[in-house]
């Protein structure tokens, strides 16, 4: 017994079958979450009169916040946030006991029509069972695996509400990060997604997220017409396998069409990554009741709107009625252009009133809808191909998440336009820039010293020091601070302002006799930098280097003296935070 348990204690043992059990947790959590929200709650309301589903998001924003506020105590709605949040932490922290409320308030706002995804309140389930795990067998654990099963719970989240299990690694890898990825938990990743995919489909079922990536009919439907227009003349009967092959294949054009597409998306997910921005503010106003008011007046209006253009209030829910409305052939640039502005403005108002939920989906949704109009405005006749392309490169531009974005097409359409799907999420990528619609990203993984330069001034200050007055004579200085106390610097206070500094350099060049008659005031160096406290000791460093001085007084804005930081204290910081786990 004492082998085996030493063999399961063994390296990557532990966190390994840890990430298994958190798929399975994790899967079987969001099952329950998405048939309330979905099957109990959206799809019966979508069948009630129009005034009614009209009304039900203004209900379901005041639930959620009713509930954030009250056994949430004052509770954000950030949920994939969250993860990123936590993930950079030193010491990340998701409560249990907060993960009921937010799935309720996930389940509020979702269910009762509001325009944000599932995956959002997924993704805080999956990080919070993740850290929850992790706590529970911590003595299993090395400290470098303290963030491992963080990042399992986030990836096995993904793998089940979209049922994509290679989307989920890819996604809880690239989501801290703007341009970088985090490879250090792939492999408990992959064990996780996996788990948690096999048990979802079991619990749930095989059916698509979003149908008409799946759909023939819609991918080659116009081609086997145009084919059998044809078929009299000059060209014989294809086997369905030979017309998926031929209609799949990438051609010079789609290339083109992809570059334009890229473009086009890289400009919307800026455009939405600052809506988001100012709606992630705007929900964190303290005045919940006239924002809840205002967004659930806002969503009765855009409803009623889509009800009239479309027959259909397709504003309503994560969007995929909306999607499976813009792939029909037939529609016109302005319908398809309206559509997209009224998406769009619901995502935002359910956002800025303080809705729960995801914003995965309504990317891929405004992908969908700029796709479709990017490939009716170029009189494409591959269905299908353009609302994927779409998909594609407005989810990797909003989320910064490229390779997921690509990988969930691949993975929905069984392979068919990967290549195009690149291009568009590189050029979106490129046209983005740093935007985001993800709070709390990081641009790249810093390493360990760089780690440690981001932290403030003040985790390394000194504020026990001795400091001289400008009125002391340079022999009080020589025989109490440096004979005395070895110090080579020190920093010229009187009462509490900050003069400069005095060291061996300007002493050098004083005569022994002279040093009775000399005042420090009179030799100190007050040219050099003083940092602040909300400086980062990267600030500091640079600042050393660029006095060529090894030591820093710090000062308050009107220039109170504080303390001292020295290249030393930063040395000695490095050491004790590697000791503690820091």
């Amino acid at each position: 017994m004492k082998r085996l348990r030493a063999i399961a204690m063994r390296g990557d043992t532990p966190v390994l079958a840890l990430s298994i059990v958190t798929g399975i947790t994790v899967a079987t959590l969001i099952a329950g979450f998405e048939y309330v929200s979905v099957t109990v709650l959206l799809e019966r309301l979508l069948e009630r009169p129009l005034w009614q589903i009209a009304l039900a998001p203004g209900f379901g924003l005041l639930i959620a916040s009713l509930l954030l506020r009250f056994p949430g105590r004052r509770m954000g709605p950030g949920t994939s946030d969250e993860f990123n949040r936590a993930f950079h932490d030193r010491n990340p922290s998701l409560p249990l006991r907060a993960l009921p409320i937010k799935l309720l308030a996930g389940i509020s706002t979702i269910g009762l029509g509001g325009a944000l995804g599932l995956e959002g309140p997924s993704i805080y389930a999956g990080s919070t069972i993740g850290l929850g795990i992790r706590d529970r067998f911590r003595r299993w654990l090395r400290r470098e695996d303290v963030k491992i099963l963080l990042t399992a719970g986030a990836a096995a989240a993904v793998a089940a509400v979209f049922k994509a299990p290679a989307t989920g690694v890819l996604f809880a890898l690239e989501a801290p990060y703007r341009d970088d990825v985090n490879r250090r938990a792939l492999l408990p990743s992959l064990l996780a997604s996996a788990t948690s995919y096999i048990t979802y489909i079991n619990l749930i079922g095989h059916e698509p997220v979003i149908p008409f990536l799946t759909d023939p009919e819609n991918r080659i439907g116009l081609n086997v017409q145009q084919l059998a227009i044809k078929s009299d003349t000059n060209i014989v009967w294809f086997e369905a396998s030979d017309l998926a092959s031929l209609f799949t294949a990438v051609e010079v054009t789609d290339v083109f069409g992809a570059l334009l597409l890229g473009i086009f998306a890289g400009l919307g997910g800026r455009a939405m990554a600052w809506l988001v921005r100012w709606a992630k503010t705007q929900s964190k106003t303290p005045s919940y009741i006239p924002r809840v008011l205002l967004g659930g007046a806002a969503l009765a209006g855009l409803a009623l709107v889509a009800d009239m253009a479309f027959d259909l209030p397709l504003t309503i829910g994560p969007g995929f009625e909306a999607m499976e409305w813009v792939v029909r052939p037939g529609h016109g640039l302005g319908l398809i252009g309206l559509l997209f502005g009224l998406r769009m403005a619901a995502t935002i108002v359910t956002l800025a009133a303080g809705g729960v939920g995801g914003l995965f989906i309504p990317l891929a949704v405004q992908g969908v809808i700029l796709g479709q109009f990017t490939g009716v405005m170029l009189e494409s006749d591959r269905p299908g191909l353009y609302p994927t392309l779409g998909l594609a490169a407005f989810l990797g531009a909003g989320y910064r998440v490229p390779l997921s974005a690509v990988m969930f097409v691949a993975e929905s359409t069984g392979g068919s336009f990967v290549v195009p799907a690149l291009v568009a999420a590189a050029v979106s990528q490129l046209v983005a820039g740093k935007s985001s619609v993800a709070e709390h990203q990081h641009s790249v993984r810093l390493g360990h010293l760089e780690r440690r330069f981001t932290l403030p001034v003040t985790s390394a200050l000194d504020t026990d020091v001795l400091t001289v007055p400008s009125d002391a004579t340079v022999a009080e200085f020589m025989y109490l601070h440096v004979l005395g106390r070895r110090e080579r610097s020190v920093a010229v206070v009187d009462g509490i302002h900050y003069r400069g500094m005095i060291s061996l350099t300007e002493v050098s060049n004083l005569e022994r006799s002279e040093w009775e008659d000399v005042a420090v005031g009179d030799l100190c160096n007050s040219a050099l930098p003083a940092a602040r406290p909300s400086w980062s000791l990267r600030d500091a460093i640079v600042a050393m280097e660029q006095a060529d001085v090894d030591i820093l007084a710090v000062t308050d804005a009107e220039g109170a003296f504080i303390g001292m930081l020295s290249a030393d204290d930063i040395l000695k910081l490095d050491e004790i935070l590697d000791e503690t786990g820091g």
